[in-house]
């Protein structure tokens, strides 16, 4: 039989959209996008949502892929879980730098640390592990609010603690600041939550390609960025690589 469901079809379409969106999408925009009349479109993502694989911003009534959808075939790691199947590979990535290396996931609109490595040398370090982090000021947290739908819908709608002079408090810039973390694999955080401190991090994806958590270092801004204040190179290819290797151990063969 080659008789295919109209709905479904229809439904398919709407995801497919939405997934090559690099923004929310408002209900026009979709209905027009796959050809469908606005009620049409409206009902199925009244279903959509209801069964997770569709949510829908708050404050503009944009519609992005939901959770459930991407978290199809993946598998949650409690906090636990994440430290202990990742922390030989944290504690290289301190190793390699010489800088304070975590790893964290997103859990109840923060990125909370699973485990926290204190970089080498003298002088007073405090441990983060359990520790909760701003998504908005952080390269973890950054790395969880591009990639995990989850993490986004917290900050959207919402203000944005300014906790230093460079603290992205403008939704547009922080929408920048994400594409370019898509684009790129990796981001960054200067003097955002401390003004003495700079932040690189990365996505640790699942064996079903899902984002679980975010690894990254963190350090003094002399060391970590150059002399035109960006992130080393060197250090950025160092924990790219290490979420790559994160993530292939967690059973994800194909990193993007």
């Amino acid at each position: 039989m080659s008789r295919t469901v109209q709905s479904v079809e229809r439904a398919a379409a709407l995801l497919r959209a939405l997934s090559a969106a690099s923004e929310p999408m408002a209900l026009g925009e979709l209905a027009a996008a796959v050809g469908l009349a606005k009620p049409t479109a409206h009902g199925l993502l009244r279903t959509l949502a209801g069964a997770g694989f569709v949510d829908q911003e708050p404050v503009t009534g944009r519609y992005l892929v939901g959770s459930g959808l991407l978290r199809l075939g993946s598998v949650t790691l409690d906090l636990n879980e994440l430290r202990s199947e990742t922390l030989n590979w944290v504690d290289t990535l301190a190793a390699r730098t010489g800088e304070e290396a975590r790893i964290a996931a997103y859990r109840d609109g923060a990125a909370v640390v699973a485990h926290h490595v204190f970089r080498t040398g003298p002088g007073v370090q405090v441990m983060d592990t359990g520790k909760a982090l701003p998504l908005h000021a952080t390269a973890l947290g950054k790395v969880l609010v591009a990639f995990d739908p989850g993490a986004a819908r917290s900050v959207v709608g919402r203000q944005l603690d300014r906790l230093t002079f460079r603290t992205i408090t403008d939704r547009s810039a922080l929408l920048r600041a994400l594409a370019d973390a898509r684009d790129t694999g990796w981001a960054s955080a200067v003097s955002e939550a401390r003004p003495e401190l700079a932040g690189i991090a990365a996505p640790v994806r699942d064996r079903g390609g899902y984002v679980v958590a975010a690894v990254g270092i963190a350090g003094p801004v002399p060391r970590l960025c150059d002399s035109r204040g960006r992130p080393r190179s060197d250090l950025v290819e160092q924990v790219v690589g290490v979420s790559r290797s994160i993530s292939r151990a967690l059973g994800h063969g194909r990193v993007a």
